[in-house]
C-alpha cells in the first residue's frame, strides 16, 4: 500500500550517489553537461529518458522537483516552469491554435483571464465563459469543436469550489480536455486527475514554495502524450524552471503538510469569526455551513478547505481601503500560502486587467479583501484584523 500524501511530502524522490542517498535532493545548478564520446551526446538528444544535455531541456533537480509533484498529484508525469503562469500558457499554447475554443470558469486567477483574453484577440480563439457551478450552461457551452474547459478548485478569491468530476465528465463526452488550476487546494486538499482532469497545474510559488523566496509552477499530466507534446512547447518557449528555484520548492514540500493544515485551521476560525462580525457584510470560504458550494467541498476536499478567505466590509471601496491601511501583523502584499499572513485588495491587483462587468462575473466587489492565513497564532491574528475593521468603521 502507498504512503500517504503526508508522508509522500518529506519522502519525495531523491536520487542516490555511490555508496549513500542524500537527505535533500542534491542542487545541480549546471545548465550543461558534458559527455564522454560523440555517440552518448547524440544519444541525449533523442528525448524522455536520455541523460541531461541541457537545462532547457532538463536537469536533475527540476526532474526531482516534477516527479515529486507528479506523485502528489496522480499524474503520469509533470513539467516543471518558470512561474504558474509559465506552465499556464505553455499548456494552452500547446493545446490551443488559431480558431481554437475554450469554455472557462468566469472565476479563474485574473492572470489566466487576462491570457485568455489576448490568445482571443491574438488567434482569434473562442473564449467562452461559464458559471461553472451551473453544469447545464457548462454542457450548452461544451460543443464538439471545444479543445479545453478551464476551471480552478478553489475560485480565487471567492472561495467556490467546483464540481470537478461532473465537469470532466462534460468535457470528456465532447472530447475537450480538462484543466485545473489546483494551486489553492493543494494536492494535499484535492487532486483532480483522481476526479477526471487531464492537466492540473500549480503556481508552485505558492504553499509549495512556502516562503516567499522563490518563483516557479507546475503542470501534471494524466497522459503522456500530452505532457511530451507541452513538455516540447514548454522548452521552446524557455519558459522551464531554474534548478534552485526547483531545489526551494522541493525543499518546502518537505512542510507543506504541516503549514497547510494549520493554515486551513486557521481560516475556518477568522471566517466564522468574521461572519459574526456586525461590520462584515459577506464572508466567502468554502468551510461555513452556508457558504455557496459547501456540500461540493465536503465532497472533493480532504483535510480542510484552504488557507485564503475573502471578505467584504459595509462601507465598501472606502472601508475596504482603510482596513488594508490598518492591518500591523498581516502584510499588505500579493502573492498567497505564505507562512505569513497577507492581505491584498484584488480589484486592483490580481485582477486589475479585468473591468467592472469582469469583475461582477468573476463575484468581487470593488471592496472585497482577501485574506491568505499565515501560521501565526490564530487569536493574534485576529486581534489584528478585529482593529483594522474596527479602523475601516471609522472612515
Amino acid at each position: 500500500m502507498a504512503p500517504h500524501i503526508h508522508t509522500r511530502t518529506v519522502h519525495h524522490p531523491v536520487r542516490p550517489v555511490e555508496g549513500s542517498t542524500p537527505l535533500g535532493m542534491p542542487l545541480y545548478q549546471s545548465h550543461t553537461f558534458a559527455f564522454a564520446d560523440t555517440d552518448a551526446m547524440a544519444a541525449s538528444f533523442e528525448g524522455p529518458g536520455s541523460p541531461y544535455v541541457y537545462a532547457r531541456y532538463g536537469n536533475p533537480t527540476v526532474a526531482a522537483l516534477e516527479d515529486a509533484v507528479a506523485d502528489l498529484e496522480g499524474g503520469v508525469g509533470a513539467i516543471a516552469a518558470g512561474s504558474g503562469m509559465g506552465a499556464i500558457t505553455s499548456t494552452l499554447w500547446a493545446l490551443l491554435g488559431s480558431g481554437g475554443r475554450v469554455v472557462a470558469q468566469d472565476r479563474l486567477y485574473g492572470g489566466t483571464q487576462g491570457l485568455l483574453d489576448d490568445l482571443r484577440e491574438r488567434w482569434g480563439v473562442d473564449v467562452v465563459r461559464v458559471d461553472a457551478e451551473n453544469l447545464d450552461e457548462v454542457r450548452e457551452a461544451l460543443t464538439p469543436d471545444t479543445d479545453v474547459l478551464m476551471v480552478e478548485t478553489i475560485a480565487n478569491p471567492t472561495g467556490r469550489v467546483a464540481d470537478l468530476p461532473a465537469l470532466a465528465a462534460l468535457a470528456r463526452e465532447v472530447g475537450a480536455t480538462t484543466i485545473v488550476d489546483n494551486t489553492f487546494a493543494t494536492p494535499l486538499l484535492c487532486r483532480p486527475v483522481e476526479h477526471g482532469a487531464d492537466i492540473v497545474v500549480h503556481s508552485a510559488t505558492k504553499y509549495m514554495g512556502g516562503h516567499s523566496d522563490t518563483i516557479g509552477g507546475v503542470a501534471v499530466f494524466a497522459d503522456p502524450g500530452t505532457l511530451e507534446a507541452v513538455r516540447a512547447r514548454t522548452a521552446e518557449f524557455g519558459a522551464v524552471l531554474d534548478p534552485f528555484a526547483a531545489w526551494l520548492i522541493l525543499r518546502g514540500l518537505s512542510t507543506l503538510a504541516v503549514r497547510v493544515s494549520r493554515q486551513c485551521a486557521g481560516a475556518q476560525v477568522l471566517a466564522e469569526r468574521l461572519a459574526a462580525h456586525p461590520a462584515v457584510t459577506a464572508v466567502h470560504y468554502p468551510g461555513l455551513p452556508d457558504a455557496p458550494g459547501h456540500a461540493t467541498a465536503r465532497r472533493l476536499l480532504d483535510g480542510g478547505f484552504g488557507g485564503v478567505l475573502a471578505f467584504e466590509l459595509a462601507g465598501g471601496l472606502a472601508a475596504g481601503r482603510a482596513f488594508a491601511s490598518s492591518i500591523e501583523l498581516a502584510s499588505l502584499a500579493p502573492s498567497l500560502g505564505d507562512v505569513r499572513t497577507l492581505v491584498m485588495h484584488p480589484a486592483s491587483t490580481s485582477h486589475r486587467e479585468l473591468d467592472a462587468a469582469g469583475l461582477a462575473r468573476a463575484g468581487i466587489s470593488e471592496g472585497l479583501i482577501r485574506v491568505s492565513v499565515g501560521i501565526e497564532d490564530v487569536g493574534d491574528l485576529w486581534a489584528d484584523l478585529e482593529q483594522a475593521i474596527d479602523t475601516a468603521a471609522k472612515a
